[in-house]
C-alpha cells in the first residue's frame, strides 16, 4: 500500500486485494473510494477496440487463456487488459491484435495517448505507463 502525506491534501492510492477481487483504493480527506479493476478493464477495452487499426484484443495471461478455453467464449470485457497500481499512479498493460498493413508505431502511439486521456478524465487517477504488446496480426 502507498500512502502520501495527508497534510498536502493529495489523494492516497493503494492496491487492495480481497479474495478474487482487485480494487484500486483512493483515500482523501472526504473518505475512501474503491474502484473495481473490472471497471478499468471495460473502460480501457472499449477505448482500445475503438482505435483505428486494432482488430481485437489478445489474452494477456494464462488465466485469461484458460478461461476462454474452458468457457468457449471469445470475448470478455477484461481480455487483454491488466491494470495495477504503482506508487500513486496506474500501470496499464494491453495485448492487442492489429490489422494487416497499418503502421504499428502510429497505432501504438494513438492507443497510448487515448487510453491515458480516457482513464485520467474518467477517474482522476494518473497513468504512469501504458505498455502495449502487439500479439498478432489479422487481415
Amino acid at each position: 500500500m502507498v500512502y502520501n502525506n495527508s497534510i498536502t491534501g493529495k489523494e492516497n492510492i493503494a492496491l487492495f486485494c480481497n479474495i478474487n477481487r482487485y480494487m484500486i483504493k483512493i483515500e482523501n480527506y472526504l473518505g475512501v473510494i474503491e474502484i473495481h479493476q473490472h471497471y478499468f478493464s471495460e473502460l480501457i477495452g472499449q477505448t482500445v477496440t475503438s482505435c483505428f487499426g486494432v482488430a481485437g484484443m489478445a489474452n494477456s495471461g494464462a488465466s485469461q487463456g484458460l478461461r476462454s478455453l474452458l468457457f468457449k467464449r471469445k470475448n470478455y470485457p477484461d481480455k487483454g487488459v491488466s491494470v495495477r497500481a504503482d506508487g500513486g499512479d496506474l500501470i496499464i498493460d494491453l495485448h492487442i491484435i492489429v490489422t494487416y498493413g497499418v503502421n504499428i508505431g502510429t497505432i501504438v502511439d494513438s492507443i497510448t495517448n487515448k487510453v491515458r486521456y480516457t482513464v485520467e478524465q474518467s477517474t482522476g487517477l494518473g497513468v504512469k505507463k501504458v505498455n502495449v504488446f502487439v500479439d498478432g496480426m489479422k487481415e
